[in-house]
């Protein structure tokens, strides 16, 4: 998968094609879809969500640019498999999903396979997390129509953020910076992805 769909299509960040290496992807796919975990396409994991395509997965890692020590805000944990790529990189992952089912799944499934650096939120990612900010890169994984002033608010100074932006079910990768002068936005990639849910945080 990392060699033939990620490498070849021009990821070459070693920390991030190690990462994608290292993650186990069938474990966070359901069983009646372990066969086709490692191939390059999105797959249902119930309650109308999906685990995001292997390169879409390793494309959206490498543009955070992480280093070691930062602390990073993932909206939309799904199956957790984004933030477990993530945790094999960073100090520290806090991620977010409105789905209780799926949340507590994720959670599960990351603490048995011992990535003891994520933290699984119940909640509403539009809102971040204000309370554990700020973060040096935040990652959305669903879609809103607009960037939501939350999560860019609260992201640090010198802070990248990567967000799908548009309606419906067709978006632009949106790879934000934020400056003591301000924010500036540069499109990337036409995107898939499930739009963003909105509701009310639970503790």
């Amino acid at each position: 998968m990392v060699t033939d769909q990620i490498a070849a299509r021009g990821i070459a960040d070693p920390q991030v094609l190690a990462a994608m290496r290292a993650v186990p992807r069938h474990r966070f796919v359901p069983a009646e879809e372990a066969t086709a975990a490692y191939q390059d396409r999105a797959l249902p994991i119930g309650f109308g969500q999906t685990i995001s395509q292997p390169y879409i997965v390793a494309y959206m890692t490498e543009a955070l640019r992480l280093a070691p020590a930062h602390r990073v805000l993932e909206i939309g944990t799904g199956s957790g498999y984004q933030a477990a790529v993530l945790a094999q990189i960073v100090k520290e992952v806090h991620t977010i999903e409105i789905v209780p089912a799926l949340a507590d799944r994720a959670r599960a499934l990351l603490r048995e396979l011992g990535y003891a650096n994520v933290h699984v939120v119940t909640g509403d990612g539009y809102a971040g997390l204000p309370d554990r900010a700020p973060f040096d890169r935040i990652i959305v994984t669903a879609a809103p129509d607009h960037v939501p002033q939350p999560l860019v608010d609260q992201l640090a100074v010198g802070g990248r953020m990567i967000i799908p932006v548009g309606g419906g079910w067709r978006q632009q990768l949106m790879v934000l910076t934020k400056s003591t002068e301000g924010i500036a936005s540069q499109p990337t990639l036409d995107v898939l992805f499930v739009p963003l849910t909105r509701g009310e945080r639970k503790p």
